[in-house]
């Protein structure tokens, strides 16, 4: 091969080496704007989610409770009772948890069933709210305490409306919620006029009669999990309070046996 042949075929291979580094570079070139792209849509997303979360707390707005019930009382212990004048039996006792899962559910489908058995006279209810997670500083797990200490702080006669928002608007579980704006804004909507309300929520100054009635629950009457229900001191089992069907049949056999 000639010296002139030699020289253009180096000369061939230079260009043909500099067009692939120049794809090479254009593939970057445009894997960095496609990445940059998706960094700056990923952010949009996370930023709105946020924004719409926040949108979504602040329109949570607590109703007050219209539906059947009975007069209802706040008694020494912390404890609401609800019940027609004169009906003292049978009792049933509501163990619950406002950050409990299990607890939304029971609301949900039975809850009503309470209320109206309870406007009809045919039983003396009992609402004994705790936290089951105990003395947790963790901000997720002291949910239950931050709530019943709330919950604590509002008039007997705004109970039930209160006590249904906590179960409507409860947090995930794994997340930080019912914050103290919050609980105070749903007292609020549900009608609490109280002076001292947003203090007694924001100051957790219930706190003392929520770990008494804790320890009840846990030690005195041996509750392990969210519902418990107990009828004239005998725990239930869950078909029994499970459905709106299973709770009125073992309120009226309750009713029978203590004639």
């Amino acid at each position: 091969m000639s010296k002139a042949a030699r020289e253009r075929s180096a000369r061939e291979k230079l260009a043909a080496e500099r067009k692939r580094q120049a794809a090479r570079d254009k593939q970057r070139k445009l894997l960095t704007i496609v990445l940059g792209a998706v960094v700056a849509i990923a952010a949009v997303v996370v930023v709105t989610v946020i924004v719409l979360d926040q949108k979504g707390k602040s329109d949570q707005k607590a109703t007050a409770y219209t539906g059947p019930q009975a007069p209802l009382t706040r008694e020494a212990d912390g404890s609401i009772t609800m019940a027609k004048a004169g009906v003292t039996k049978p009792v049933l006792e509501v163990f619950e948890d406002f950050q409990c899962p299990a607890c939304k559910s029971f609301e949900e489908s039975t809850g009503e069933t309470v209320k109206q058995l309870a406007s009809e006279g045919k039983v003396k209810v009992v609402y004994r709210p705790f936290h089951l997670f105990g003395q947790s500083q963790d901000p997720v797990k002291s949910n239950s305490l931050r709530s019943a200490a709330a919950a604590l702080c509002v008039p007997a006669d705004k109970w039930l409306s209160y006590h249904d928002a906590l179960f409507e608007f409860q947090p995930e579980e794994g997340s930080e919620g019912f914050a103290d704006k919050e609980l105070v804004n749903w007292g609020k909507d549900v009608g609490v006029t109280d002076a001292g309300f947003e203090k007694c929520v924001t100051d957790q100054q219930k706190k003392p009669q929520v770990d008494t009635m804790t320890t009840y629950a846990l030690q005195n009457r041996q509750v392990t999990g969210t519902p418990t229900l107990f009828i004239d001191g005998r725990k239930m089992e869950n078909n029994e309070y499970g459905s709106p069907s299973g709770l009125q049949q073992a309120v009226a056999n309750a009713g029978k046996a203590g004639q």
